[in-house]
């Protein structure tokens, strides 16, 4: 798997874009004249629909083998996909590693979200120490490249899924914290935030009414662009050997046993990889569609 650095997910500057019903009504209308982004969302739906029904469409269970069957080619009677190399299914193992697949891909991105929105627009709207504490311990983590230290931190606490959720979430919490810091400095000092101040409301009610609405959009796009970068460094812990572990049916971890197949059954073996590659693909050009979906003339 191909490490990302830190530089690489540095966000350019946000645009700050009101945040009214008829706003983002104009912003889903122009997302779905973009061919390329409803086609990206048509597969990704395609793919986690076939992911939640696994257990009603997968053919047979992922944990069964046998060693008669092993690596039968794709296309072989009863197998469209092939086995893997104990014999199992592997258009069943594929459906059910999608769902461990986009959950590893997914919920640290949320959980980043959450914790690391929070921090950025606390540390932008109140300013001074508060911002200079919270950026610099970002800043520290942004000295690191993300793969090496989403390896280091899934080494030392050790493999598995949980573990692997926690390393993801505090390496792409420092990303989340830059742009929800830059976006709601940006909005801070607008007059419409300056005139709630000026009627005697709260720092929460100002936060609340008047930044978020502002500041989500850009975090929400940013946040989706990193939902490729979440999926690739999972596959590529359980690669390595600290994500998921065998039987459990996972892509990153179906690449990693299948390696040794290469040579024999190569399209048998590049199937979990082409998934991993057009589920980041599409969700990379949905958020660049959804950016440019956003950007107000």
């Amino acid at each position: 798997m191909t490490g990302i650095d830190a530089a690489s997910l540095t966000p350019p500057p946000p645009v700050v874009v009101a945040a009214s019903p008829g706003y983002w009504t104009g912003v889903g209308r122009r997302l779905s004249r973009d061919p390329v982004s409803m086609l990206c969302l048509a597969v990704l739906v395609a793919i986690v629909v076939a992911a939640i029904l696994a257990p009603w469409l997968a053919p047979a269970d992922p944990s069964i083998g046998s060693v008669v069957r092993r690596l039968k080619p794709i296309g072989t009677p009863g197998y469209p996909l092939g086995t893997d190399e104990l014999g199992r299914d592997m258009l069943t193992r594929l459906l059910w590693g999608g769902r461990l697949s986009l959950l590893m891909g997914i919920a640290p991105v949320a959980m980043a979200l959450l914790v690391g929105g929070t921090l950025g627009t606390i540390a932008g709207y109140v300013g001074g120490k508060t911002n200079a504490v919270i950026m610099r311990a970002t800043d520290v983590v942004f000295a690191f490249p993300s793969i090496l230290l989403a390896v280091a931190i899934a080494g030392a606490l050790g493999p598995g899924v949980a573990n692997t959720l926690l390393a993801l979430t505090i390496v792409l919490i420092p990303p989340i914290v830059r742009v929800s810091e830059s976006a709601t400095t940006q909005v801070r000092d607008l007059d419409f935030v300056e005139a709630a101040r000026a009627t005697g409301a709260g720092a929460i009610t100002v936060v609340r009414v008047h930044v978020l609405g502002n500041v989500m959009g850009p975090v929400l796009v940013y946040a989706s662009s990193l939902l490729s970068v979440s999926i690739i460094l999972a596959a590529g812990l359980s690669f390595i050997g600290l994500g998921a572990r065998p039987p459990t049916p996972e892509w990153g971890l179906m690449l990693a046993t299948l390696r040794n197949a290469i040579w024999s059954q190569p399209l048998l073996a590049a199937l979990p990889g082409g998934l991993i590659f057009v589920v980041s693909l599409a969700f990379n050009l949905l958020s660049d569609g959804l950016r440019s979906a956003m950007e107000v003339e």
